[in-house]
């Protein structure tokens, strides 16, 4: 595993002849991007408000849905980027690709402020340490979609704990003993 910090302290410049046009606010995620330090970080704290708003009022899947056409313009708006500004291979500003991986994780829990924080904490785990095959992904697949893969994979990790979680206390039986943790976790969603 290999931590990889994204941000810098001067955000990209434009290719001469070049003009922004709107993949770069969806690059950046409005501007998270251009924070001058943690920028991923910033950029995961910038997708949980409208995420929290699209799974309150319309549901788990619709966040899911939002993932994915997230990865889809993401991958659009990070070619456009990379395109366009003087910049390596995944730089700091793109965090369209945090948003993507971050509402992924977040789609299979409850629209709470504990929820929140636990899905924020373990996404951004596995977006910096990068276990395996997230590095590999990271590492070997470019572009846009290079870009975006390695979140998407960051945030397929959570899921599956969450996942093993439940099928573990449904074929054990010990679904009791996760009342405190869904209590916690869900607050009135589970009453």
């Amino acid at each position: 595993m290999s931590i990889k910090h994204k941000s810098k302290k001067e955000p990209n410049k434009l290719k001469p002849g070049h003009a922004k046009g709107v993949w770069y606010p969806i690059a950046t995620w409005f501007g998270c991007g251009l924070s001058p330090l943690m920028s991923g970080t910033v950029g995961s704290l910038g997708a949980l408000p409208l995420g929290f708003v699209i799974q309150y009022y319309f549901g788990n899947f619709a966040l899911f849905a939002a993932s994915m056409v997230a990865f889809a313009v993401g991958t659009w708006a990070s070619n456009k980027y990379l395109e366009h500004m003087e910049s390596g291979e995944d730089p700091g500003e793109i965090v369209v690709d945090e948003v993507a991986g971050q509402w992924l994780t977040l789609c299979v829990l409850f629209p709470t402020w504990q929820s929140y924080l636990i899905g924020f904490l373990l996404f951004r785990t596995f977006d910096i340490f990068k276990p395996w095959p997230v590095s590999v992904a990271d590492r070997k697949i470019k572009g846009g979609f290079g870009v975006m893969f390695d979140d998407i994979l960051a945030g397929v990790y959570p899921v599956l704990i969450f996942l093993l979680i439940l099928v573990e206390a449904h074929v054990f039986g010990s679904g009791k003993a996760l009342l405190p943790l869904m209590n916690f976790l869900g607050g009135s969603y589970v009453h």
